[in-house]
């Protein structure tokens, strides 16, 4: 009985609204003293293909002085928001979740062609950060499978339902064929385009994740954990970011758009978090691209 008042305290407590009062002695709702933490996601590809996600993504070469410049573009127009801090999908190692190799960062844009460093630091370094965090959350020894798509993959075999299984791969294959085709004709920036459509991104998440939930039998429930998973795994990233964050500050969170979905849910759901849209900066660079191009 005991628990169950307080609960019933902690409910009322948290619908009720904060009053204070004011110079008269009059109670009235106050504002948060302190400032959102606002978040932006920029979803990607990877621009130096690591092999790890279940499609590939296969890009030109950001090295070459084309993209370079169109780089160089999007990071200008994103430096106008004036992020406080960047995190990008990189393991790094807690509590500070600071990247070491930002110290590298003048050699490391000649060589490596990975987004976090060619946007990430590229950006850090032109805003004068003192560090780069990285927020990845990946399997390993004492931790979860976070994507187990082989236990999916048997269950199919195992109850024929590869056809289905196959479909929503062929599905997905289809919409990188067609980025991939693309990519040749279009900027860096717009080439990120599809990668920050918030509505378009849930949509393709739910037909392809929650399809999953049919994979299983009630007793074995592959779709359901590979889904529970993923969910923990961006949760687990998203409080990464959390624990970088102060209150007013403005972060940059660079991550495969895969992870989008659940990066921006809880930038817009958790208490003291907002999402702020990456899609008019993207314009605004590939835009300066556009006039730049020969």
């Amino acid at each position: 009985m005991k628990l169950l008042k307080t609960l019933v305290g902690i409910a009322a407590l948290v619908a009720a609204p904060v009053l204070a009062e004011d110079a008269s002695g009059v109670q009235a709702a106050s504002d948060d003293a302190s400032e959102p933490v606002q978040v932006m996601v920029l979803g990607m590809y990877h621009f130096a293909n690591p092999g790890l996600d279940v499609v590939k993504f296969n890009v030109d070469d950001v090295l070459a002085p084309k993209r370079q410049a169109e780089i160089a573009n999007l990071v200008d127009s994103l430096a106008q928001w004036a992020p406080t801090k960047i995190a990008v999908e990189n393991e790094a190692a807690p509590p500070t979740l600071a990247l070491p190799d930002y110290a590298q960062t003048d050699a490391l844009l000649a060589t490596e062609r990975s987004e976090s460093v060619q946007i990430g630091f590229r950006l850090a370094r032109q805003l004068g950060h003192e560090a780069v965090y990285g927020h990845d959350e990946r399997g390993g020894e004492g931790e979860p499978d976070y994507f187990p798509m082989g236990e999916v993959q048997a269950f199919a075999e195992a109850n024929e339902m590869m056809d289905e299984l196959a479909a929503m791969f062929a599905e997905v294959e289809s919409m990188t064929t067609e980025q991939q085709e693309q990519l040749a004709r279009q900027s860096i920036a717009e080439s990120l385009f599809a990668h920050n459509d918030g509505a378009a991104l849930a949509l393709m998440h739910d037909r392809l994740y929650y399809a999953l939930l049919r994979f299983g039998d009630g007793n074995k429930q592959p779709g359901a954990e590979l889904n529970a998973y993923w969910y923990m795994r961006n949760a687990k990233i998203f409080a990464k970011i959390a624990m970088v964050a102060q209150p007013g500050d403005r972060v940059l969170v660079l991550a495969g758009s895969g992870h989008a979905t659940w990066l921006r849910h809880f930038a817009e759901r958790v208490p003291g978090f907002e999402l702020v849209e990456a899609m008019p900066y993207l314009e605004r660079a590939a835009e300066r691209s556009r006039v730049a191009a020969p």
